[in-house]
Parts: structure tokens; C-alpha cells; sequence
């Protein structure tokens, strides 16, 4: 989960927040981690306590919720496979002394990708997460401690960046939206601990633990790109850049700028370990959920949809790389925005899933379980207004 959690939210939309307005939007990112906690968890619950996915669970609550899920998952299965390949391959472009095309890239991606999922399924994706998940935290974090002792590598702006206006709503939004994830990650994230618990006898205990260690460390990791952001690039002159390989040269340029030419090797290993982490588990988890929602509608399913559906994904993907590659911005801009917005709506059928097998939640997580259905619907509720 964090491995999918960690790619165009933190890469992108974390780092270009601190990059924009300094520390100013830190409460933002720590509120909306926080706030959708909750609903990511009682999807984790739900498949604890009932051993099926959270997709079997928006089935019995009405065949609307389910079609909307399932409609929903083929838009986004297809855009944010194209949308993560070509940031992965725009880093992988600028970061090799070799001149392929980003096209190209793409495809071999795409390819070893495909082979570690078709070939290694579940167990090879785990071990593959952990290690990247691993490399990924303590690169991080070097780089983090780097320019901690560097201090700001531009002064303050004399006029601070106003960030609370309704211009900026949208920025806000395709923010929140990917942060830490989409909403439908937790259905994703069902099928994964089901497909644990067929390799290992899982407790609710170690399924629990699992989960917070990797929601904290997503969360974490989010203010850690966004302090990178503040340190290395807030009050440059310079323009931020948020398209392909020209996005890819910034990113990296800014930090190896800053702390030095040495570091410019680190810097390209966390920027594509963060993408290809998630376009592996992107691939393997839209898949996951499509193919689930088949096996509900069709009692007796093809015997190899799943690798079907895995290729069928990519290659839909790849077809709209071919035709959209100059237009990344606006692709990963609508994939946030369409994330967000239909993020209140699944928090809420996942609360009344968990709702349905158990006692509602109390404590804290009552609190913010209401605190966040207000903040979620609410915030839509402005962005639609002030954009229709």
C-alpha cells in the first residue's frame, strides 16, 4: 500500500507544494493524512473480520455503489497506468547517459513489470515492495538530513505566496487528492491482505500492525518530500515545471544544485524507485479489483483473467502514453482531481461497511472519522461549486 501510496502525491504534488509556498500548506498535508486515516483502515477491518474484499462489501450495500466503484476503477486503472509509466520513464530518461526516447522507456517498464507480476505474482510483488520500500526510506531521509545541514538554498521571498484563496482551490485539490493515496486503494489493499492470508495464516493483530506501519510511513514520508520542497526550491526565481522529462531535469537539478553534484545518483535512485514502485503496484492492484468485481458478476470466471486483465490494463495504458505523452500535466491533474472527488462518497460507503460487521468506531477514531466526513464533503462541496 505505501509503495502505490508513494509516487505522483509526494514526488509531485508534496514537493511542489513546499516548493510554491514554503511551510505555509505543512498543516494541509499532516490534516489530510490524518483525516483520511479512517477510512482507509475500516476497509483493512472489513476484510480482517469477514476474510472477503471491500468490493464484495460495496455489492451487498446496492448494485449502484458497485458499478460506480467498478466504473470508476477502469477510468482510473487506465489513466494512472499511463499517468505513473510516464513519469517513470521521464526520470529514467533524464537520469541515463543512454538516448532512448521516453516512449521506449515506457515499454520496458511496462515489460519487466509485466514479468515480475505475471511470473512472480503476489510474493515476488511483496518481497519487490519491501525492498523498495526500504531503499526508498533511507535515501530519503539522507537526502532530508543533507539539506537540513545545507539550511534553505534560496532566501525567503519578500512578498510571501498566498496559498488560501479560491485560485488556488484547484491546486488544493489535485494536492488532497493523491494524498497519501485515491480513496481506492483501500479495495486494493483488501485484495492484497487476501492474497497474504493464502500464503500465511495473517492474525487481525499483524494485519492491523501491517497496515499503520505502512499508512505512518506514507504519511511520513509525505512531510519528508515536502520539507525537501521548502529547503531546496522554495523562493527560486525559477519556474516550477510539471510535465515529463522537463518536471524530471527540475527535480532532480534542484537537489544536486543544492547539495551538491555527488548527490545527483541518490537523488535519480529515489525519484525512480518512487515511481516504479507504484506503477508495479498500480498495475497489479487496479487488475486485482477488475478482476474481482468479474468473479462477482460472473459466477464462473475465465481461469486466467487476472494476468488478462494485468495485460489488458497495460497495454490500454501504453495506448494512451502514445497519444497523450505531451500532455502529462493535465492527466495527472485529472486523475487527482477525479480522486478527490469522488473520495467523500467511498469514505462513507467504507465506514457503513465496517459499520455493518462491528460496533461503530469510538475514541479518537470517532472523532476523526466525523471530522473527516465533514472536511471531505465539504471541500468537494466548495470545489465543485467554485469550478461549475
Amino acid at each position: 500500500m505505501a509503495t502505490a501510496a508513494i509516487g505522483g502525491s509526494h514526488l509531485v504534488a508534496a514537493t511542489q507544494a513546499g516548493a510554491l509556498f514554503g511551510w505555509q500548506l505543512l498543516w494541509l498535508i499532516v490534516a489530510v493524512n490524518l483525516l483520511k486515516y479512517p477510512f482507509f483502515r475500516f476497509g483493512v477491518e472489513y476484510t480482517l473480520h469477514t476474510q472477503n474484499s471491500v468490493i464484495h462489501g460495496y455489492k451487498q450495500q446496492g448494485i449502484a455503489i458497485f458499478i460506480a466503484f467498478a466504473g470508476l476503477n477502469v477510468i482510473a486503472a487506465i489513466v494512472n497506468t499511463a499517468g505513473v509509466l510516464l513519469l517513470t520513464a521521464s526520470l529514467l530518461h533524464y537520469a541515463l547517459p543512454i538516448q532512448a526516447s521516453v516512449t521506449t522507456l515506457c515499454f520496458a517498464i511496462l515489460t519487466v513489470c509485466l514479468i515480475i507480476l505475471l511470473f512472480g505474482h503476489y510474493k515476488v510483488l511483496d518481497k519487490a515492495s519491501k525492498w523498495i520500500m526500504s531503499v526508498l526510506t533511507l535515501a530519503t531521509l539522507s537526502a532530508l538530513a543533507i539539506a537540513i545541514l545545507q539550511g534553505s538554498a534560496h532566501p525567503a521571498p519578500e512578498v510571501m505566496p498566498e496559498p488560501y484563496q479560491l485560485a488556488m482551490l484547484g491546486f488544493l485539490v489535485v494536492l488532497m487528492g493523491w494524498m497519501p493515496a485515491p480513496i481506492e486503494i483501500s479495495a486494493i489493499n483488501s485484495l492484497w491482505i487476501k492474497a497474504k492470508c493464502r500464503n500465511m495464516q495473517l492474525s487481525y493483530c499483524q494485519g492491523m500492525f501491517d497496515f499503520n506501519l505502512g499508512y505512518g510511513l506514507t504519511a511520513f514520508l509525505a512531510i519528508v518530500f515536502f520539507a525537501l520542497g521548502v529547503l531546496v526550491q522554495f523562493g527560486s526565481t525559477s519556474k516550477i515545471e510539471l510535465a515529463g522529462v522537463a518536471f524530471s531535469k527540475q527535480l532532480i537539478d534542484m537537489y544536486t544544485l543544492t547539495i551538491g553534484e555527488w548527490a545527483r545518483s541518490l537523488v535519480s535512485t529515489i525519484a525512480f524507485l518512487c515511481m516504479f514502485g507504484t506503477t508495479l503496484t498500480v498495475l497489479d492492484g487496479y487488475a486485482r479489483t477488475l478482476n474481482d468485481a468479474l468473479s462477482l458478476i460472473r459466477k464462473d470466471p475465465p481461469k486466467n483473467s487476472l494476468t488478462a486483465l494485468i495485460l489488458l490494463q497495460a497495454s490500454l495504458g501504453m495506448a494512451v502514453v502514445l497519444f497523450f505523452k505531451a500532455n502529462l500535466k493535465e492527466m495527472l491533474t485529472f486523475a487527482m482531481t477525479l480522486a478527490f472527488v469522488t473520495t467523500p462518497l467511498f469514505a462513507w460507503f467504507n465506514y457503513r461497511l465496517v459499520t455493518s460487521i462491528k460496533k461503530p468506531p469510538t475514541g479518537m477514531l470517532k472523532v476523526l472519522t466525523w471530522v473527516g466526513l465533514a472536511y471531505l464533503f465539504g471541500f468537494t462541496l466548495l470545489f465543485v461549486y467554485w469550478r461549475f
